[in-house]
Parts: C-alpha cells; structure tokens; sequence
C-alpha cells in the first residue's frame, strides 16, 4: 500500500499509525527491489511498534473516535453481511404503496441452515452505490417495505435478521410528504407485535429512529466500534449549544458506544472487532457477528409466538428503570 492510499483509508486520530505503517509499506518496496535486502531485522521492528500503537490506541478510543470509526468508509456494510452469512438470499422489493428504496435491502434465505428473513440498511461502497442507496437513509417506502416483509416472516415463522447501519431516516421534504414519522412509528410498532424471534445487529451508525425501526428486537447486538443514538453528535450539539463544533463533547455525555449501552441495558452484546476496527478484517467480523446471530436466535427454540412477544415488550420497557 502506497502512503497516498493509505491517507484515503485512515481516520485523522490515526495519524502517528499512518508514518509507521508508511514506512513499512516504503522498506518493504526497496526490499523486494533488492535495495535493502539487510533491513528486514529494522521492517520488524517498526511492524511491531504500528501494532504496539495500534493496540494501545484502539484500546482507549474516546466517544467521538468510535463514531469516526463507525462512519468508516470501508467499514462492512450490510451487503457484505448478507453475502457472507445467507446462503440462497433472494431479495425482495417494493412497499406496494409508493416505490422501491434501496436504502433498504430485504429478503429470506437460509441462515446456517434455517430459513430466515433479513432486512438492513445499505449504505453503499463506492460513489454510485452511495447515490444509488441513498447513503442508507430511508425514506417512507423503506420502512413499508420492512413492514410488508416482517409480516410476511411471521405469517411463514421465520427469523427476521436485521442489520442496522444508518446516520438516520431520510429528512427530505418529500420523504415528509408521504408521512416519513408515521411509516417509522409502524415499522416499529410491527417489530413490537411480530411472534417469531427478531434479531438485530448495529454495524456501524444507529442513528435515531431509522435505526429503530428495524431494531426493535428481541436481542440487540452491537459491534464493539458501532454507535447507537436518538441523534447524531453534531445534531446534538447543534440543537443544545447551538454549535456543531461541541460534537466531541456531545458524544461523551449521549452515551453512544457499545459499552456504556451495554452498561445501561440498550443492548445485549457486543461483538468484538480486529484491533484498528472492523474494516482491517472483514471477513473476522462477519464471521463473529454470525455466531453471536446464531446464539441469540438458538435462545427461543421452542419458545411460544406469546412468549417472544412479552420477552421483546418486557425488554423495551425495563429499558431505564431502576
């Protein structure tokens, strides 16, 4: 990796890992072209420094830098989940009202050998998936699109697996128009009364109520870097000190990372990923997130469509209590 591509790939808190990492990418090139072949004791020495600093700054991470590394353009997206952990997924579209959105992506397939229902925010890998997914904010079609899907899995008895990636819900005029707040507060309520196990994953950002609409669950799981908020930290800031520069200290007092919503009791687990974030190995991550998949749905083998039902209510509403 060149030092010009690595720039494009690190986060600005990451710069003393950039040098090192640089230099090595550099000695490493004048190594294989026979320029240096008595450097290879000087490579190690500063691999081991990059992991040393890596591991010491990811293990310290301040609010406001999980919600960079959250936001990390080469993140795993929802796409990239579904890929790798349904087998014979078969996407479906359409709200049956309105449009199709793609900031929604929906369908069944099997899940380690059951069949599973999976909706998830999609936000895109490249300039043209962005635009064409809308940065994974939804607009109203999306959320009836997962409502119309959600029905279906309980109507067939099967699993529904979200994957939750999203700064929030599309704020457009037109979204407005065609009754944005509402189609949120139906996907939610669908979530609330369904009989069949839902299982949610936070990949990346959870932002407000476009991420609850499909994250409405019997048990939430959250990637260690992810963040999970009723409002962005520059919103916040913007809304209570009438500065968007306060983000940083917004982040620290909305309690948004894995941790201090595991503490409260927002979420159920949270899902380790590589030193450097999740992005330095993708398929680690998956894999992980599949097996914390596969433990939260194996908890209500056998359980009633009742008992689902009271367990997802009775988590939402002990939420906050003392």
């Amino acid at each position: 990796m060149s030092a010009q591509a690595a720039i494009r790939t690190y986060l600005p808190f990451e710069t003393p890992i950039l040098e090192l990492e640089s230099k090595v990418a550099e000695l490493k090139t004048l190594q294989a072209e026979g320029k240096g072949v008595q450097i290879g004791d000087e490579i190690s020495k500063l691999e081991q420094k990059a992991k040393a600093a890596l591991v010491d700054m990811y293990a310290k991470l301040t609010p406001w830098q999980k919600t960079l590394v959250a936001r990390h353009p080469e993140r795993p997206h929802c796409l990239e989940f579904v890929h790798g952990l349904i087998e014979d997924f078969t996407p479906l579209a359409g709200d049956r009202y309105f449009a199709e959105d793609e900031a929604i992506i929906g369908g069944m397939g099997r899940f380690r050998g059951r069949s599973v229902m999976v909706l998830g925010n999609e936000k895109g890998s490249d300039t043209e998936g962005r635009i064409k997914h809308n940065f994974g904010m939804a607009k109203p079609e999306g959320y009836r699109k997962a409502v119309r899907l959600m029905e279906m899995a309980d109507r067939f008895n099967l699993p529904v697996i979200t994957f939750v990636d999203t700064p929030g819900a599309y704020p457009g005029i037109g979204a407005e128009e065609r009754g944005q707040a509402e189609a949120i507060a139906r996907s939610t309520e669908c979530c609330l009364r369904l009989g069949v196990p839902v299982v949610s994953v936070i990949v990346g950002e959870g932002g407000s109520g476009g991420a609850i609409a499909i994250a409405t669950a019997n048990r939430i799981l959250m990637l260690e870097h992810a963040i999970y908020s009723v409002i962005s930290p520059e919103g916040a800031a913007s809304i209570i000190w009438r500065d968007s520069n306060k983000k940083e200290e917004a982040a620290t007092n909305m309690k948004i990372t894995a941790q201090d919503l595991d503490q409260l009791g927002v979420i159920d687990v949270i899902i380790r990923e590589p030193v450097g974030g999740a992005h330095r190995d993708r398929e680690q991550v998956i894999t992980s997130t599949g097996n914390a998949i596969s433990r939260a749905i194996a908890e209500f083998d056998g359980k009633s469509p009742q008992e689902i039902r009271q367990q997802r209510e009775d988590r939402f509403m002990n939420i906050g209590r003392l």
